[in-house]
């Protein structure tokens, strides 16, 4: 969320950001909305000072044993326009925030402007490799019999998953390697966090409202399936003051992830390519302000290592002002080559969001100042997918697999196949 009092003094700034993103938001609406909240809380801050320097002088009668009716009288009038006052308030705020909370992140001057087509490739690692009759992870997976999208669709809906015997054991394999990759070698902290959350949580990291039809539900409860451990691990803090020593704090954890995937027609939704419900190793940072950017870059960079330790062809894409995300102020995609689809599959998303979530969710942190003064700020959050299956599920079966229908296993995945180096049916 952006500061109130930040988008009246940058107003220009924030109404070109929003055309940087391709948004139509009324900002002159929100003005006047809170032009007229500042209106009357300030008549209701006059009335409320009248009615205490009136109750000063009914006392002071009372003590001089005067007659107060008159008084008492024109109280009760002033009494009457301060509930109506603070009613009026109250309305304002609430029509005020709620359009505070449609309004997105400032993008950060260094992404591209425009749609999704100037994203900018920023760096490759790896050759993508050329196949000959290359197969798609849909057809290897039916031919080793490790996925099973048919009985996953009876017992749940299409675009579900049901791994089986080696598929299930990749599966397992990549979300305990990426977990021990994080922990060992990157300096986070485990979390493992509860898969269902409450919406002040969703609101906090900005998933609500704008996203509330991607998200699943539960009616009775008002709580949600996590669409990403993003959601939880940022909470953790939610309505904390932290102190500076203990920042940064780097966060990693695994959770099955809950998207309905709304806004997918006319995409892609073949196989592992856009599911309802993935795995995922999310990475999450609570830093300094002015650290936050170069902490951007080594969250990319760890998620940079799992995949060059899988051996995956990638690339790293800055997206632009149109496509990055309604909370970050900068985003970096990793993109996996998957030579069977002959495409770049999304399997990481690295941003740094600054103070937005964190204002959110009333994440402080406490400083000394110079002059040994106690301030409290707010963190900057970022998080990055480290990274994301199904996709790199696909990547990696297509990537290894062999001319006679097997598929090799990473060197780094065999520990977790007891040595096994190799899928076959």
């Amino acid at each position: 969320m952006l500061d109130l009092k930040f988008i009246r003094e940058n107003f220009e700034v924030v109404k070109d950001s929003l055309k940087k993103r391709n948004l139509n938001l009324d900002l002159n609406n929100f003005i006047e909305m809170d032009d007229k909240r500042r209106k009357a809380l300030l008549e209701l801050e006059d009335l409320r000072a009248r009615k205490n320097k009136a109750n000063e002088e009914i006392t002071k009668l009372l003590k001089e044993k005067s007659d107060p009716k008159e008084k008492i009288a024109s109280m009760k009038d002033t009494a009457s326009k301060i509930g109506s006052l603070e009613k009026e308030v109250k309305e304002y705020e609430s029509i005020v925030n709620r359009i505070l909370l449609t309004i997105p992140n400032i993008p950060h001057n260094s992404l591209p402007v425009g749609d999704a087509s100037v994203n900018k490739v920023v760096r490759s690692w790896g050759e993508p490799k050329k196949i000959a009759h290359a197969r798609s992870h849909i057809e290897l997976a039916e031919h080793l019999d490790i996925i099973d999208f048919t009985r996953a669709a009876k017992l749940t809906a299409s675009n579900f998953i049901l791994y089986k015997g080696d598929g299930a054991r990749l599966e397992r394999s990549l979300y305990n390697f990426m977990l021990d990759l994080h922990t060992s070698k990157h300096g986070y902290t485990e979390i493992f966090p509860p898969f269902l959350v409450n919406r002040a949580s969703m609101t906090g990291t900005g998933q609500l409202p704008k996203l509330e039809e991607d998200m699943y539900r539960l009616k009775d409860d008002d709580l949600f399936l996590i669409p990403t451990a993003e959601v939880p691990v940022t909470n953790i803090f939610r309505d904390e003051i932290l102190n500076e020593e203990e920042l940064p704090i780097y966060y990693t954890a695994y959770t099955a992830c809950f998207r309905r995937e709304a806004g997918s027609y006319g995409k892609d939704t073949r196989g592992l390519m856009r599911v309802h419900q993935f795995d995922k190793v999310e990475m999450v940072k609570f830093v300094r302000p002015e650290n936050s950017y170069d902490e951007l870059e080594k969250l990319v960079n760890n998620a940079e290592t799992v995949l060059q330790l899988l051996g995956l062809p990638y690339r790293v894409v800055l997206l632009s002002t149109g496509d990055v995300s309604f909370a970050a102020s900068k985003c970096y995609d990793l993109e996996a080559y998957a030579p069977g689809l002959d495409k770049w599959l999304e399997v990481s998303s690295c941003s740094n969001f600054e103070s937005f979530q964190a204002r959110r969710a009333n994440i402080k942190y406490r400083r000394q100042t110079a002059d040994r003064k106690q301030v409290t700020e707010y963190v900057h959050t970022l998080n990055g997918s480290g990274v994301a299956l199904a996709r790199t599920m696909a990547a990696i079966l297509e990537n290894y697999q062999q001319p006679d229908g097997t598929v090799f296993i990473p060197e780094v995945l065999q520990p977790y196949f007891n040595g096994k180096n190799r899928i076959t049916r």
